[in-house]
């Protein structure tokens, strides 16, 4: 199966087999026009929400394209919510944590702007890179062929992450070196598997301020590390969201 190809906007009824799906505007240009799809070819297309129809084109033009559906499938959504808060990072180390948690399975992003962050969203900022990110995360998802297109949250300080930390049924995790146990080990545990949701908290290139690991720990969050090394702001996230997909039966 070469590509996936999504209509957000569809109920998943519409993926019915024997039914035509179109696909128009911006999504079809690029499929026609970059990716050369032809009339033939089999290919998948999505509503980024767990329905997945498979099916073969039946017509092309400039900017929208047919599939008759011969097979359908839903993903459901986890027992256990993988959600990373990543801190905005200077460049674009953040959107690469966004690129890379896409492909490793995480099913919700949250942006969290640390006391160390360089990087700062103000109010028009806050809009324009929620909106890159969910860009960011779509375009993983299709290429990584995911039934489920993870959910970009609106930005988030330390105050919210200390309310996730507090709430019901969500564990969440802040990785960093001061932590008393490795992620491995909290994974295997009972509190990972209870949990409905769990929340990996990575800090900026600075790192966690003292007071922000401090706040977290006192509302109800777990410091814990990885391993020996330390990993860029970029790389620890996808690194723990490996440890957890082992550990919770999703790979």
């Amino acid at each position: 199966m070469a590509n996936l190809y999504y209509r957000e906007e569809l109920p998943a009824s519409a993926f019915a087999v024997g039914g035509v799906v179109e696909i128009a505007g911006d999504e079809a240009r690029h499929a026609v026009r970059v990716s050369r799809l032809r009339v033939g070819e089999r290919i998948l297309v999505g509503n980024g929400r767990g329905a997945l129809g498979e099916g073969v084109v039946e017509a092309t033009d400039k900017d929208r394209f047919a599939v008759r559906i011969e097979q359908r499938s839903d993903a459901a959504a986890p027992e256990t919510r993988l959600v990373l808060a990543q801190a905005l990072a200077k460049g674009d180390r953040d959107e690469r944590a966004v690129e890379q948690a896409t492909e490793f399975g995480v099913d919700a992003i949250v942006p969290w702007e640390a006391s160390r962050s360089v990087s700062r969203w103000g109010t028009e900022k806050r809009e324009k890179g929620v909106a890159k990110w969910a860009r960011t995360a779509r375009e993983a998802s299709k290429q990584s062929m995911r039934p489920r297109i993870p959910v970009i949250r609106d930005l988030e300080r330390l105050s919210g992450l200390c309310s996730h930390a507090a709430s019901d049924g969500v564990a969440v995790v802040a990785l960093h070196p001061r932590g008393d146990a490795r992620l491995s080990e909290w994974a295997g545990g009972d509190a990972a598997r209870a949990a409905s949701e769990i929340v990996i908290v990575v800090g900026p290139e600075g790192g966690f301020a003292d007071e922000e690991l401090d706040a977290l720990e006192a509302a109800g969050a777990r410091t814990l590390v990885l391993g020996d090394s330390v990993l860029r702001t970029s790389s620890a996230g996808p690194a723990g969201l490996v440890v957890l997909n082992t550990a919770l039966g999703r790979w």
